[in-house]
């Protein structure tokens, strides 16, 4: 007997390619909603296709909203080492504010020695008291969330938005409002783990509170946030830090970012998730790329052979790391960095440079 195999219809073949189609759709959205679930971080290069005002490839939309621009508040001492850093942000601020994708508004150095010092005609600036003395336990970043409760109490800020950032930072390219509405935007650590430290966060954040992975792995710079919602977690993140710092195994496993995770855990308390932005912030020498990034922070030194390779831990024969200079600024013209060094580090050098070269009286307006 003969049996003859039908050719499937037009019909039927279109049925089988929308069915194929449906099922791509759904196992993509699935994998995408678990893997949220698990990781419990909204990271804004995965939230593209969900909503493009988030994010474009190469670049970030500004937020549309005709309240956008956001105050750039910076945290600083009196300390020359604080101060030099703060001018050459200031530099750099006044340079891109008004450059065409930037929703950057006015700028206050927010001062918690509790005196003005000689930088107060120089850049905006607004003096908070410190905590009352032994409070910190020398760890002078404690006074940092404090700094920002007096500020907001106190001060007239015009802006809807406010960028909290550090002396370190220099504003490599005009930044827009990476906000979505009122849900704030973030730098994501690679050191800030909720998850391997569930046990000592537990203290603060109960379970009951939620799934760890509900205190997003950011510290409170660089971080751009409604200026109300920042009024409502800033005593909380004050009373974090505190309780932190008084608890002998946090104090010891947290260390110089302890004030880091209270500010995620205070966030957390109050229900808040950050979108979080990998080209906020690069870091050199770790990161490479300036042109899609928007601060670079300096925090690391960056120690290089002549042959241009790296040789962090251990002192090269090119390097440049700002604890070199905790008692005055570093000199003008510093030397660039040798052939093979990534272009972040050259551009970090050039633009120390040009700032020392422009800023009036460099050498010796904040010698201690």
């Amino acid at each position: 007997m003969i049996v003859r195999k039908n050719k499937p219809s037009a019909r039927s073949l279109l049925m089988l390619f929308v069915m194929v189609l449906a099922f791509l759709f759904v196992t993509y959205n699935l994998v995408f909603i678990i893997k949220h679930h698990m990781g419990g971080t909204w990271v804004a290069e995965e939230l593209r296709f969900l909503d493009p005002v988030i994010s474009m490839p190469g670049k970030v939309m500004a937020l549309a909203n005709s309240n956008s621009k956001f105050h750039v508040a910076v945290t600083a001492t009196d300390a020359a080492y604080s101060q030099w850093q703060c001018r050459i942000m200031y530099y750099w601020y006044k340079k891109v504010k008004d450059m065409p994708g930037s929703d950057m508004g006015k700028f206050t150095r927010i001062v918690h020695s509790g005196r003005q010092d000689q930088l107060m005609d120089e850049i905006p600036t607004f003096v908070v008291d410190p905590l009352p003395e032994g409070l910190d336990r020398g760890y002078v970043v404690m006074n940092r969330p404090w700094a920002f409760v007096q500020w907001l109490e106190k001060a007239d800020i015009e802006e809807e938005y406010i960028l909290m950032a550090e002396p370190d930072h220099i504003f490599v390219n005009p930044l827009p409002n990476l906000t979505n509405g009122n849900q704030p935007a973030g730098y994501p650590f690679f050191y800030i783990k909720p998850v391997k430290h569930e046990k000592i966060l537990r203290k603060f954040y109960p379970k009951a509170n939620g799934p760890i992975t509900a205190i997003d792995p950011i510290g409170n710079s660089p971080v751009i946030i409604q200026k109300s919602l920042l009024e409502e977690i800033a005593p909380t993140w004050v009373n974090i830090s505190l309780q932190m710092k008084d608890d002998p195994a946090t104090d010891e496993t947290f260390g110089w970012v302890l004030e880091m995770y209270a500010y995620a855990v205070a966030s957390a308390l109050h229900g808040v998730r950050h979108i979080l932005h990998d080209n906020f912030m690069l870091q050199p020498p770790w990161d490479f790329d300036v042109e899609n990034n928007f601060i670079i922070h300096y925090t690391y030194a960056c120690d290089y052979n002549l042959k241009g390779e790296l040789t962090y831990g251990k002192i090269g024969e090119w390097r440049f790391n700002k604890r070199f200079y905790l008692s005055g600024p570093p000199p003008k013209n510093l030397s660039l960095p040798p052939p093979g060094v990534p272009e972040s580090v050259v551009q970090l050098v050039k633009m120390i440079n040009e700032a020392t070269a422009n800023i009036p009286k460099w050498d010796s307006l904040n010698r201690s």
